[in-house]
């Protein structure tokens, strides 16, 4: 996570706070069974315009679907960058806000995920994902 921050806002330091408080309802909201719950939370992240085009591309994909590398690439209009969308997928710097989750390989596997396939599995499942 360290590493994570420290390409993203070089030089940030965390402190000891509390979430704000629209932010820990979404979420609450989001594992009590709202799944949408989270699609309302802003997000303001820094990157390169092309993985902000990825990552805003994943905000898209509407909980209880998946989509895979491909297409998330053909959705920011770069079909061809599959590897780069993927990498920028992986790049994620708030997951489960940014639910690169969602993308799976376009055989229908679950592929690669920081927080680990079982949890990967989970969170799709947990929005009415059948795999």
């Amino acid at each position: 996570m360290m590493r994570l921050l420290g390409r993203h806002a070089p030089g940030a330091v965390l402190v000891a706070g509390r979430a704000p408080e629209s932010l820990r309802a979404a979420i609450q909201a989001y594992f009590g069974g709202d799944v949408r719950a989270l699609d309302a939370v802003g997000v303001k992240t820094a990157g390169t315009a092309f993985q902000r085009a990825v990552w805003a591309a994943l905000r898209a994909i509407p909980a209880g679907q998946t989509r895979s590398y491909s297409q998330l690439a053909a959705a920011i209009g770069a079909p061809r960058a599959v590897r780069a969308a993927g990498l920028a997928n992986g790049q994620n710097p708030i997951a489960l806000i940014v639910p690169c989750h969602r993308v799976i390989g376009t055989n229908g596997t679950l592929t690669g995920y920081a927080g680990g396939i079982e949890r990967k599995s989970w969170l799709l499942r947990h929005e009415g994902v059948i795999l």
